[in-house]
Parts: structure tokens; sequence; C-alpha cells
């Protein structure tokens, strides 16, 4: 078959249009071996250099825009300058009918998210020493200006021999470059478990954002767990930039302080009390590493050099300088709280018309006693009182108009979650609110059709007569694995990333009913209903199970058809034959006699039914001649002797053996004659 057609051949049996295709007269592609939310990886191999290596495959429509692919160009040549043995190495890149794509150095093995399902949470020890080559790696890209943005468990490869290799350098900023995200609109390019508030806000970041992530992966590896988890990706960007990644010590107690530090410093939500890089935090992982190894348990020299400083107290303006009638005795100091970031209306009034003061008109401003002498005191006028009434009136005025768009018009958002939405809303009517309902979203301790939150939420002040949106619960968030038997494996990774689930791992098995490579099972079984991501494994045919044939020439027919039929084949026996020199019941000869055979293929073999037997036939009294010539005519051989008794008349006095005996043809009959 020509390489074209084998090549052809290979794409219609797999379903995948670049399986088999000759990329840029280079690059064989094998089969599918990753699928992310910006490209796949094949393994292929360079015809050029006879190596195997992975082509990074970016989706259909990305590479697509001229400005994104020369941004992409750009940042593949800087990737591929970026030497070190913690590093995937790009070998080439290339575009081809719209196919942009990368070649990478391919490593066998695993990822990091198969190492933190199978051991974590694991000991700070052996944490820190797979953290320790991912940021080396990281330390070098960033002396080369390259950020990696991406850093998650499953960008961390495991070699079979035990290296450690971090992928994909340089592919997601060549993707964001010039790309910002904010909380309205844009583009946000990452995983969102491990994206540093910065990058959340306005999508901007330095060597600083690796750092947050690599912390981040740190926090996972120590716990099992990721630090922020909500019930879609919007609720764990929020918690990101408004809650600080909690202690691992709080999961797993008993970790040393120390090393709740070196995750609090990397995951810092202000910047600047990061890392300044990876190369940073490369160092202070060795100082906790050294502190692991010595067996210290507490260092609180080291707790002091790690642990990020928190500026609690918000500084006040200086006031002595105010009005004489600004009263700050009862200003109690003012402590900086974690923020909400709720936006919140408030009115804002013009400076001509602020509130009195506490205090009323006996605190109005009043003349220094070192403003200079006083003038004589005037004639007392009738304005005064009528000035003083006015004032007063006005203070009244603002100070009712303050109340009245500060307080009076606004009431307080009742509580109404974990009741039923008839429920909720008849709290609200009794409260003066209308009532309507919103998207629902997924809970896992709040049950389906019950309110999840509000929005204003509980407490929170609302106008009289204004509206309070519902969020009613659509219950735990779970997924049906899809039926995939009869698929191909990259039919069947595709409907599983459609269902919100990850594909686990193949399962090779033998299949007498199922092509090679189509998918014969599911673990969990199709219908299982899983959380989102829940990791799903595939059973695949290996096609036919190959039965190695064994020659049974010269055995035993019985047991011969006894051990092949066991193993599914088909014996066939009819045939038997007369042999001198193999035993009745023994196989004389096989079809085919050896090689390889698939279940219910047939096997011939000839079974021995021994010599012939003939019988000696009468010739006691015959001439000599005549008993020869019929003793010969069946195939004995003849041998005369004369008797005790001979007189010399010629004649066969006697036969051995008898008349009547069955032996085999060929055997010798000797003549008595008398």
């Amino acid at each position: 078959m020509e390489p074209d057609e084998r090549a052809r051949t290979v794409r219609a049996s797999s379903g995948d249009p670049l399986v088999g295709r000759l990329l840029d007269r280079r690059y064989r592609i094998g089969p599918r071996i990753a699928r992310g939310g910006m490209a796949s990886v094949y393994e292929a191999t360079d015809i050029r250099l006879d190596r195997v290596v992975a082509i990074k495959v970016m989706h259909p429509g990305l590479g697509d825009d001229d400005e994104f692919a020369a941004r992409f160009v750009r940042e593949a040549r800087a990737a591929a300058k970026l030497s070190h043995p913690n590093v995937v190495g790009v070998f080439d890149q290339g575009e081809e009918d719209g196919v942009v794509f990368l070649a990478m150095e391919l490593v066998p093995g695993h990822t990091l998210r198969d190492v933190i399902r199978k051991e974590a949470p694991m000991s700070p020890s052996r944490a820190l020493a797979l953290m320790e080559p991912v940021l080396s790696a990281l330390a070098a890209a960033h002396r080369a200006g390259l950020i990696h943005r991406d850093i998650k468990p499953e960008n961390v490869l495991i070699a079979d021999d035990g290296r450690v290799k971090v992928a994909d350098f340089g592919l997601a900023k060549a993707v964001s470059t010039d790309t910002q995200h904010t909380a309205t609109g844009g583009v946000l390019i990452g995983t969102v478990s491990y994206l540093a508030p910065e990058l959340v806000v306005d999508g901007r970041s330095d060597a600083r954002a690796d750092v947050y992530a690599a912390g981040v992966v740190m926090y996972e590896l120590l716990t099992g767990h990721k630090p922020h988890e909500g019930e879609s990706p919007i609720q764990v960007a929020y918690k990101h930039v408004h809650e600080d990644v909690p202690p691992p010590s709080a999961i797993v107690p008993g970790l040393p302080a120390y090393v709740d530090a070196l995750v609090a410093r990397a995951t810092a939500r202000d910047r600047g009390q990061r890392p300044a890089d990876a190369a940073v935090l490369l160092h202070q992982l060795h100082r906790v590493s050294q502190a692991l190894g010595a067996g210290v348990p507490e260092d609180p020299e080291l707790v002091a050099d790690l642990m990020p400083v928190r500026a609690d107290v918000v500084d006040l303006p200086d006031l002595d300088d105010g009005p004489e009638w600004l009263d700050t005795s009862d200003l109690a100091e003012v402590r900086h709280e974690p923020v909400e970031h709720r936006t919140t209306a408030v009115p804002v009034l013009p400076a001509s018309v602020v509130p009195a003061p506490r205090g009323g008109i006996d605190r109005l401003p009043v003349p220094r006693a070192d403003s200079g002498p006083v003038a004589a005191r005037p004639r007392r006028s009738r304005r005064g009182p009528i000035t003083l009434l006015l004032a007063v009136l006005l203070v009244a005025a603002l100070a009712g108009g303050a109340w009245w768009f500060g307080s009076a018009r606004y009431t307080t958002t009742p509580g109404v979650l974990g009741v039923e939405q008839a429920t909720a809303e008849a709290e609200l009517t009794k409260a003066g609110l209308e009532s309507d309902v919103g998207d629902p979203a997924y809970s896992e301790s709040v049950a389906a059709g019950l309110v999840l939150s509000t929005d204003p939420e509980p407490g929170d002040r609302v106008l009289d007569g204004g509206t309070v949106t519902l969020v009613l619960s659509a219950g735990p968030e779970r997924y049906a694995v899809p039926e995939v038997t009869g698929q191909t494996l990259d039919q069947a990774q595709d409907a599983l990333l459609g269902s919100n689930l990850a594909f686990g791992k193949a399962i090779e098995k033998f299949s007498e009913t199922a092509p090679e490579g189509v998918v014969i099972a599911s673990d969990p079984v199709a219908g299982t209903s899983l959380k989102p991501d829940a990791a799903v494994n595939l059973v695949v045919s290996m096609g036919r199970k190959p039965l190695n044939l064994k020659d049974f020439t010269g055995k035993s027919a019985d047991r011969a058809e006894q051990v092949m039929e066991k193993r599914g084949l088909v014996v066939d026996r009819d045939q038997e034959e007369y042999s001198d020199t193999v035993p009745a019941g023994l196989v004389i000869g096989q079809n085919p006699t050896s090689g390889t055979l698939f279940k219910g293929e047939t096997v011939t073999i000839v079974v021995s039914k021994g010599p012939e037997l003939v019988e000696v036939p009468q010739v006691v009294a015959m001439g000599v001649e005549a008993a020869t010539e019929r003793l010969e005519a069946l195939g004995f051989e003849v041998d005369v002797e004369n008797s005790d008794n001979y007189i010399g008349v010629g004649f066969v006095f006697s036969s051995d053996p008898d008349a009547g005996e069955l032996v085999p043809k060929g055997s010798t009959v000797t003549l008595y004659l008398i």
C-alpha cells in the first residue's frame, strides 16, 4: 500500500482528519494523545530526522487571524530559544492550510495532575521536591523575558524516568498578548483555578502571575484540594481577587508554619508582596526544604521572613487643621477589613448643602482667641434672630433631606435563603419588595428548587418597593457519562469534554467483536452522574486476540482437541489414516501446524488408525506355490520351512500365524510343509 493511501486509510479509521497526514512535508501525524481548550497534541514522526515528536495543533479558528498567527510565531521563536532540562523543548513551528502547529519534544509518561490524584495530600518534602524543577524552569523563562501564564498540573509532565518538564512555554503569552480581561468583558487566557488576581481584574501580568500559579499548585500538592472552589468559574475568579489562599495546615494539621508562610508569600493577593520572579521563590523554597530536611519543627525567624506583610490599618487624614466645629473626640481607630467590592450607588450632595455638624449651632465656627483685636460690638439688629432662625431651618431641612436620601427610603433585604420560591416571594411582598427570579445556579449544599442567594444579599439595604432577585438552586452540578461505545478514542474524548467530564486513561483490551481502536466500555458506565471534570476511563479494543498455534503431531488426538477447543479454536478430526509408524489415536498430521490464529478459526488434524490389519487366509493342504501366491497377493511376506513331519509331499501342513488371525499388512507368514 502506498504511503498516501495508507494515510487516508488511517484517517478514515480514526475519524480525525489530521491523523495520518504529512504536515509541512515533514511530520507524519499519529494518534492524538491530549486535548486542551486551545490545542490538541498528537504523536508524530519527523521523517527527516527519523525521531518521534509531539505536534501541538491549534484548534480551528484560533490560527485564522493573521495578527494572532504573527504573535504565535514570535512567541514560538522565543520559546525555542529557551533551553533548560526542565522545559519541554520546542523544535519547530509552522503553518499549512490554516493549521498552525508547534513541533515539540515528546515526553512519554504522565502529568502532575495524575500524581495529585494518586498521592495528594503528600508530605511537604515530596511536594517541594516536585515543585523545585518547575520553579527552576520558570526561573529560566523569567530570566529570558518569557511569562508562562498557564501554570497548572496538566502542564507539568513527568517522564517515565522521573524527569519533570514544564510544557507550553510562550504559548499562553502568544495568545494573550495585547489582550486585556476585565470584569465586564474581554478574553481571559488560562485556567481559572490558578489565575493571579491581577489577571482577573485587568488581564495584565508579569512574572509574579506565574509565581502565584506555582503557589496554588504547591497548595494543591500539600492538601489535595484547590484553594478556591465555587459553583461557577466566575465565583472562583471572584475568590482569587477577594479572598486569601488559606494556609495548607487548615486542611492538613501538623504542617510547619514556615510551609504555610511559603505558600502565603507565593499567593499573596497584593503582587507587591510576592517574590519578584520564580528565581526568588526557588530560593525561598530551598530555605524551607533545608529546614524540613533538618527536621526543624518551628522556625519563627524563617516564618517572619517569608510571611507577607499585611497592611491592616488605614491611615486617617490629619484633622487638626480642620474647622473648630468638627468634633473628632469619638473618631475610633478605623481598621481595613477585607473588602467585598460591591458597587453601591451613594447620592453625593454638593458642598453647599452639607448637613449641619454634630452639636448644632453651638459648634459653628467662632473666631480664635489669637485672631486679632475684637472690633467694637455693633448695634443690635433684628437681623440676627432672623438669620439664626433661617440657619436653624436650613440645618433642619438639610438634616431631614440627608436622613431621607440616606436611610429613610431604604429597607433591609429579608433573609430568605434555603426556602422555596413561593415562601421567599411571600416574605419579600410582606417587606414591601418586588421579587424576580434569576438564572439558577448549581449547589452542593442547597437542595434543588430552594433559594441559593439573593441580590441584594440578606441584610443589605434596598429601596422601598425595590426588586430582589432570587437565585434558585439547581442542585449539585452533575453530568451523565455519555454513551461512547463504538466510537474511536478521539471521538470518545471529545464526547467527555463536551459533557464537562475529563478523560482519565485508556485501558486496552482484546475484543472479538470491536475493531482495534474502538471504545468498548467506559468506567464508570454510561449514564453515571459525576461531578464536573471527573475522570472517566475508556476501555479501548486491541482487536481480536491472537492465538499462537502449537503443533500436536505425534501427540494424543483427544488432548489436542481439548486444548485447542478450550482456546476457542474449532478442531476438524474427521480424517483418519492407517499408519505403520504412528500408533492409533495419535495425530499423524495437522493443518496449519503453526502460526497465529484467531478465535473461531479451524484446525484440521489427521488421526492415526494404527497399522492396517489383514486376516490370514486358509492355506493348509495347498501346494506351497499356490499358498505363497495367495499370501503375497494380500500383502504378506512368505517364509517356507519343513515341518517336523516332513515327508517331501510339498503341501502346507500349517501356518504361523494361523488362518483367521488379524495381523498388520506386510507381516511375515511362515508356511510349514509336510
